[in-house]
């Protein structure tokens, strides 16, 4: 038999199928054997008492990226990386905007550029696209498609946002050249007319940056992009739902075969919108869109994961320091409205939801499958996401026993706040493999800036035949 590169024996291993005790080698960056193996190997690791996991698979991240507020966030894709490797995470998917240079194709190759100087991890990007006027904007899409960036990021709000006729053209095009597309769906008429009348009665606190976002802006939107779906049978990818009625909807559309996949973020399922309630200008911090909830929402969130409704948790890693470069650059003393938004989430998405796992929260493979398989799968990410055989040997080896309690300051990325401080969490990553090399052990990063390889999606991993699209056809007809 073929010798192994490298052998974990005795380890605790889960899949999105399996929750065994097992053996998993390794041959020339990919998983050779899964069970009892009785090949030996140069190396072999006791991973007994550990659980081993695949790599976290985070398809929703913004990296060395200028908000819509003109601010650029705080990690390179070095930083933001070494984060994630830290954290457990093996792949990521982050934002290549169309307003980063002229023509669309130029900002996704500056972007891949800036990836493969500083990534430690595997990555792909997701398409922003903002502005369907501008110059080849469709020839760009169609092109950079084929080319394997499978995915498109559209927003309903903020001063990026596409109107519902240029909506419908990005469906069309990505329903035709077989694509995802991916949407902030929130109202912004309904945005900005709150947020409006809240500032002139003078609520300004970071609190009040709750209020602002109404959560029937978001269930307006989520059902306006259902019935969108429905309409031109394309694949859509609603992100960081956040409320009750958002969910029920998804639930109902799913039902009927519309083709839509939904995710949340964990500051949706463990955080509160008290959380935003503090002392002068501290609650900036937590300010993130859609804002975080209630406890009645966080259970409604976790129901949809546990029956499918929402199919995986990302971390939407957006980061900001609380200082003059990121959230406070208008100063200290200015109103919600001129806040920049987002929380660091790619260093602690999978040690989160790790914790939920041994708390009994969601299950051993639902932590896979939402987790790593189900992002890897929808998204289109060939050989990721799960433990089998040909696949990556893009694996995480645990230790239960391990217990972390955040502080202040104590994240690998360069945002220089922990918004979970304080919180305790069980288990750690020990040691995490990025195509069977050794990335982090003891939790010091141990791989290089630039190893990460750019992944090519010759296809999206869902698929449309449930609906028939019939008004769409006979209007194409």
């Amino acid at each position: 038999m073929a010798h192994n590169d490298l052998i974990i024996r005795n380890a605790r291993v889960l899949s999105s199928n399996d929750d065994q005790i097992a053996d998993i080698a390794i041959r020339d960056s990919k998983i050779s054997a899964v069970g009892t193996v009785e090949t030996d190997a140069t190396y072999e690791i006791d991973g007994t008492g550990c659980i081993l996991t695949p790599g976290g698979v985070d398809v929703h991240a913004h990296i060395e990226q200028t908000s819509g507020m003109g601010l650029m966030n705080a990690d390179t894709f070095e930083t933001a990386t070494r984060s994630a490797a830290i954290g457990g995470t093996t792949t990521v998917v982050s934002f290549a905007p169309q307003s980063a240079a002229p023509r669309l194709s130029a900002a996704i190759e500056d972007y891949a550029v800036r990836a493969r100087r500083g990534a430690v991890i595997d990555h792909a990007f997701h398409i922003i696209v903002n502005d369907m006027t501008a110059d080849h904007v469709t020839e760009d899409l169609q092109t950079l498609i084929a080319a394997g960036h499978r995915s498109i990021k559209i927003f309903t709000t903020y001063n990026i946002q596409l109107s519902d006729r240029d909506i419908c053209d990005v469906l069309a095009i990505a329903k035709d050249a077989g694509a995802l597309v991916c949407v902030h769906a929130e109202n912004d008429g309904l945005i900005g007319w709150t947020k409006d009348k809240l500032l002139a009665a003078g609520k300004t606190a970071p609190k009040h940056h709750a209020l602002s976002h109404p959560r029937l802006a978001e269930i307006e939107a989520v059902e306006r992009l259902i019935r969108f779906a429905e309409f031109f049978a394309t694949p859509v990818m609603l992100f960081h739902i956040s409320t009750t009625e958002a969910v029920e909807a998804i639930r109902k559309a799913r039902a009927r075969g519309v083709p839509i996949w939904a995710e949340t973020c964990p500051h949706y399922l463990l955080m509160t919108a008290d959380v935003l309630n503090r002392p002068g200008i501290e609650g900036a911090k937590w300010m993130c869109s859609p804002p975080q909830r209630t406890s009645t929402d966080q259970d409604a969130l976790w129901d949809g994961l546990a029956d499918g409704t929402l199919d995986l948790v990302s971390s939407d890693h957006a980061p900001y320091r609380f200082d003059e470069t990121g959230k406070l650059s208008n100063g200290t003393d200015v109103d919600f409205s001129k806040i920049a938004n987002g929380l660091p989430g790619v260093e602690v998405r999978m040690p989160l939801m790790f914790d939920a796992m041994l708390k009994g929260r969601v299950s051993p493979t639902d932590l896979v499958r939402m987790c790593c398989t189900k992002p890897a799968e929808i998204h289109g990410l060939p050989f990721k996401g799960d433990i089998k055989v040909g696949f990556d040997a893009d694996l995480v080896l645990w230790d239960p026993a391990g217990q972390v309690t955040y502080k202040d300051n104590d994240l690998s990325d360069n945002v220089g706040y922990n918004p979970w401080t304080g919180r305790t969490i069980a288990g750690s990553p020990k040691m995490v493999l990025l195509r069977g090399q050794t990335i982090v052990e003891d939790g010091k990063l141990a791989g290089q800036t630039g190893q990460g390889k750019w992944i090519a999606r010759p296809s999206i991993g869902v698929t449309t035949e449930a609906l028939p699209a019939l008004e769409y056809t006979e209007a194409m007809t």
